[in-house]
């Protein structure tokens, strides 16, 4: 890390005093990388931030061709905290994939060349509630036949979410296999429309009644910058985490000939790498008090508050 950008991180810390309104309040931190399984690349990534540096959690795009590696992965490593990245479209060019039940079990989720669909808006004009949930069903069973230690649900580019039957979906699968979903319990601004809010608030009640843990906070940075500029602007979000548990969302790759033919975010993906694998912004890390934790680790959380 450039010296320049530790003298900046430094000042960010000193000014970081928003989260310090209750002395004793807990605040936690998931630090999570989306997309694992959709390459190599990002497979090699996500592990490397994993072991050598503070991702503390990830989840994986079943349908991906990709898929295998990190299943084998995530099995010969139940320590670590694997998720399923519940997938409805496939949105590159030329880099695609198709639904894991097949289009003759879900029509309502494919296009004309067999894929799932390229982008949300055709997921929410398109796709059929009980199809979603056949397709679902098999990312999530298909994940634990290959020895997944699943310990989490959550949305590939917010698909799930996109109309409140697909949220029951989502839910209903989470309550059904006995694993957290990622929920936000202020929906806020995160949802704006009206009729999905509304129904997301009420399930955020089913799914306390579950015993499933609603996280309080989400941040995710999917943008462009330099090392020195992206280093700064999550610091800052991980130093400003109110209390509650707060969920980081990363992307990490490497930006080689792989990542490059598939996606235009192969450099952005290889800076959220860099940066949480630097050894000097992991120590600045650990001096804004904040905890890192799993999935596993919310989840115990959860079930201890609720047994008190």
């Amino acid at each position: 890390m450039p010296r320049n950008a530790l003298a900046l991180l430094s000042l960010i810390l000193l000014a970081s005093t928003t989260f310090a309104a209750e002395p004793d309040a807990k605040r936690y931190v998931i630090i999570h990388a989306d997309d694992a399984g959709m390459s190599h690349s990002v497979n090699r990534a996500t592990i490397e931030s994993m072991e050598q540096g503070i991702v503390s959690s990830a989840s994986i795009m079943v349908p991906c061709p990709w898929f295998k590696e990190i299943a084998a992965y995530a099995k010969a490593h139940p320590e670590k905290d694997f998720g399923i990245h519940l997938t409805l479209n496939s949105e590159w060019d030329n880099y695609r994939w198709a639904p894991v039940a097949g289009c003759d079990k879900v029509p309502s989720l494919c296009d004309k060349e067999g894929y799932l669909w390229g982008g949300v808006p055709a997921v929410v004009v398109n796709a059929k509630a009980e199809e979603v949930e056949t397709e679902l069903r098999a990312q999530i069973q298909r994940a634990l036949d290959f020895g997944v230690p699943v310990t989490h649900l959550d949305t590939h580019m917010g698909a799930v979410v996109s109309r409140p039957d697909l949220i029951e979906v989502y839910v209903k699968l989470g309550i059904e296999f006995g694993v957290p979903v990622f929920f936000l319990r202020n929906l806020g601004r995160e949802i704006p429309d009206e009729r999905i809010r509304a129904r997301a608030t009420e399930l955020v009640k089913t799914l306390e009644e579950h015993k499933l843990p609603v996280l309080d906070h989400m941040t995710q940075l999917y943008t462009k910058g330099t090392v020195e500029e992206k280093q700064a602007r999550y610091l800052k979000a991980i130093a400003d985490s109110p209390p509650g548990v707060h969920y980081l969302i990363l992307h990490c790759g490497y930006n080689d000939h792989e990542l490059q033919a598939i996606t235009t975010s192969a450099q952005l993906r290889d800076t959220d790498r860099v940066i949480f694998t630097d050894p000097e912004f992991i120590e600045a890390v650990k001096k804004t008090g904040v905890e890192i934790v799993t999935w596993k680790q919310v989840r115990e959380l959860n079930d201890k508050r609720a047994a008190e």
